[in-house]
């Protein structure tokens, strides 16, 4: 950004293009939206910020984002407690629920082993899951997680991990995204296609 622009508003744009997927000019447009807000709307708007920061928390049995000890998730009676979803972070948390099909609990990671970025399984949320299974009451994890390298890696870790325990350990299927046409999808997709298809 220009030299001659207040050293506030540089920091405001520095500020809002380090969050992901902000370049530059996005940066610069939302710093000028938020200097056009009215001073109180300001005020709500970095309020929400910092409570955010000092009344989220992770929950005490799934690790989800809540502001209680427990989050609505796993203190919902009516949830299938024998299937916990294994996700990398709150935000595929989200996702799932909005599908309304999936009634069960979650566990969520906070992010997946990769050892070029130093992250170990110690660093992940793993023994929180393995102390959850320790009373024989789930019966199936479903390993929800990316599918990359480090996600794979991580789903791999964690069943050989719970190959002991007597529970059923699944993948998401991967393939087709609905409405693609075959030809432009690369030869991983048409594999993981083929090898989920179902029977018609």
């Amino acid at each position: 950004m220009a030299g001659y622009s207040p050293l506030p508003l540089r920091r405001l744009v520095e500020q809002f293009a380090a969050l992901p997927g902000i370049g530059m000019k996005t940066a610069q447009r939302l710093a000028y939206y938020v200097l056009s807000m009215p001073e109180e709307q300001a005020k709500e708007f970095s309020e929400a910020i910092l409570e955010a920061h000092e009344k989220i928390k992770n929950c005490t049995v799934c690790q989800n984002f809540t502001d209680s000890e427990i989050c609505g998730i796993c203190s919902d009676e009516n949830r299938d407690r024998s299937v916990i979803c294994v996700v990398e972070t709150p935000k595929e948390v989200s996702a799932f629920e909005r599908t309304r099909e999936y009634n069960g609990l979650y566990h969520v990671l906070h992010g997946l082993i990769s050892p070029m970025d130093g992250v170990g399984p110690e660093q992940l949320h793993i023994k929180e899951l393995l102390a959850r299974l320790q009373d024989g009451s789930v019966r199936e994890v479903i390993m929800a997680t990316s599918p990359t390298v480090e996600g794979e890696a991580t789903a791999m870790y964690i069943s050989r991990l719970l190959a002991h325990l007597g529970v059923i350990v699944t993948r998401l299927a991967y393939g087709m995204p609905v409405g693609s046409e075959l030809e432009y999808a690369d030869e991983v997709t048409l594999v993981k296609a083929l090898e989920n298809r179902n029977r018609i």
